[in-house]
């Protein structure tokens, strides 16, 4: 058992006051972890971009940490979330940016999602087949910072293209969307961008971008027309087919041109508003400032349409304002009406050069002067107004003003506003009254056929054509027969003739022949006898009395 210790004996404690010194090293080393974790912080801070989230309907490739936001095919942000918003009826996406990018999230700027599209207008998208969808974008021109987007459902149609915009007018959208082409002189200038109804629903604006260079052809004359599908017209003209190119004819189109009057060259000013028109005979019609009106009354309003044209001596000089009835005051008969215009700017503009002054003045001058010069034109030279057809397939007609210097005088109330005008007959006319008169004598003639009873007359030239049918035949069983034996009988006997006459010939006309002997004999011995005779004559001419006497001596 050890010996007890005792308790004095042990050595005391005693304190002994810490000295004072710095900070123990230890506490460094979280304050430097959280000064890099500071620093750390502020330079992430400091180098990321903006966060901006985009409400899409739908996102459809759209994926958290794999979507990535591009903007001329470089990635400028991705996608950090996806989820439902607005009561389940979108997509809110959340994308974190780089910060060499946040000048371009401003109030305009526009995002879509980039997927594969097949349209009319072409294929886009086609890369993201094997990268996946992303999200595109449009920068803005506003300088008001946003971060707060709606989604595009459909990319936009223009992008980053030099051009400008344009507004245009129309009644109606017809086959018109958005992407359909724009086309100068058939080359593809640009496309329609969008379209939407007019202040007040009196129309529908459509906007449309033309590229670079083609928007220079673009001035405040320049007239655009829909171009989708084929404008086919056939009116006393003839027949027109225009059309664009086959994208317009399946999913419409629009074309410019600047018309062949257009004075101004200087380019139109970006946003300017223009009229679209529906066709392109009535986008290039010149505009005629000055017109005036006069009346035909015709025999019938057929084949005349409102814009129908008006010619003198061939040139278009004007159109059909207005065709109507009227009722004749004193016949009681109805009268048709054709109200034309005449434009004496398109004649003007036909007329030499030596001669536009003179025309011009005389257009534009006093009144009484103008009046004399048509007075003259219509009493003195045969001016006459006519109906001619223009189309023979359509039955369109036209109005045509030519000199006939043989038309009958006719009396013109030059007083009435408007003027009423001559009216001839055409020898188309003429033609047709003459052919509607044979008709209706053909007509005449197939009524009388009706009225006769050609069934009757059928059977009775049956029974002649059966009679016939058993003479005939009678003929070959009979009469053909005998009129054969009668024939071969004819042809003996003829031969028996030929031998006969051949046996005379022998016999009185050959030149052997005994007969042709006996003939001369005879003849000499009458001969001899005449001389005898002509002496007995003589004799008894100088000597009578030997009637008496007799024979003296000589």
């Amino acid at each position: 058992m050890p010996d007890p210790i005792a308790i004095d004996a042990l050595p005391q404690a005693s304190l002994d006051p810490p000295r004072r010194r710095g900070p123990s090293f230890i506490w460094f080393i979280p304050i430097l972890a959280a000064a890099v974790a500071i620093g750390i912080a502020v330079q992430r801070v400091m180098t990321e971009g903006p966060t901006v989230t985009i409400l899409f309907k739908q996102a459809s490739g759209v994926q958290a940490g794999k979507t990535f936001v591009k903007y001329k095919d470089v990635d400028i942000g991705q996608v950090t979330a996806v989820e439902l918003a607005d009561g389940f009826s979108k997509v809110k996406v959340t994308a974190k940016m780089d910060r060499s990018a946040a000048g371009l999230f401003v109030e305009d700027t526009r995002f879509w999602i980039v997927e594969p599209r097949i349209t009319l207008s072409g294929v886009t998208g086609l890369g993201t087949l094997i990268s996946g969808n992303f999200i595109g974008l449009q920068p803005g021109k506003s300088t008001k910072d946003e971060r707060a987007f709606v989604g595009l459902d459909t990319p936009p149609p223009i992008t980053d293209q030099p051009g400008k915009r344009f507004v245009l007018q129309a009644a109606d959208l017809g086959s018109l969307g958005t992407g359909a082409p724009l086309y100068f002189r058939r080359l593809k200038a640009g496309e329609v961008l969008s379209y939407a109804l007019a202040a007040g629903g009196s129309g529908i604006d459509v906007t449309v971008f033309v590229n670079a260079p083609y928007d220079q052809y673009v001035t405040s004359e320049t007239r655009f027309w829909d171009a989708s599908g084929i404008d086919v017209s056939l009116n006393a003209e003839g027949l027109a087919v225009r059309t664009q190119s086959l994208v317009s004819v399946l999913a419409g189109g629009v074309a410019f041109d600047l018309p062949s009057f257009a004075s101004t060259e200087s380019p139109a000013d970006e946003g300017a508003t223009f009229t679209l028109y529906k066709d392109q005979t009535s986008a290039m019609k010149q505009p005629d400032p000055v017109a005036r009106r006069f009346i035909l009354y015709t025999d019938s309003m057929q084949g005349l349409s409102v814009g129908s044209p008006v010619k003198l001596l061939g040139v278009t000089a004007g159109e059909i304002a207005g065709v109507d009835l009227t009722l004749d005051p004193e016949t009681r008969a109805f009268r048709p009406r054709v109200l034309i215009s005449f434009f004496p700017e398109r004649l003007i503009a036909r007329f030499i050069p030596e001669q536009t002054a003179l025309a011009e003045a005389i257009a534009q001058g006093d009144e009484a002067e103008r009046l004399a010069l048509i007075r003259h034109q219509f009493d003195d030279l045969g001016l006459r107004a006519q109906v001619r057809t223009g189309n023979l397939l359509t039955g369109e007609r036209y109005i045509a003003f030519d000199y006939d210097p043989k038309a009958p005088k006719v009396t013109i109330d030059w007083n009435q506003d408007p003027l009423v005008l001559p009216v001839t007959q055409t020898g188309l006319d003429d033609l047709e009254s003459k052919v509607t008169g044979i008709l209706e004598q053909v007509r005449a003639i197939l009524a009388t056929v009706e009225k006769m009873p050609l069934e009757g007359i059928a059977v009775d030239l049956d029974g002649a054509i059966k009679k016939i049918d058993r003479l005939l035949a009678g003929i070959d069983t009979k009469t053909l027969p005998e009129l054969d034996q009668a024939l071969g009988a004819m042809r003996r006997a003829m031969t028996t003739a030929d031998r006969v006459l051949e046996g005379t010939n022998q016999t009185l006309l050959g030149t052997d022949a005994p007969g042709q002997q006996e003939f001369r004999d005879a003849m000499q011995e009458i001969v001899r006898a005449a001389r005898s005779v002509r002496v007995l004559a003589d004799y008894l001419e100088r000597n009578p009395s030997a009637l008496i006497r007799g024979k003296g001596k000589e």
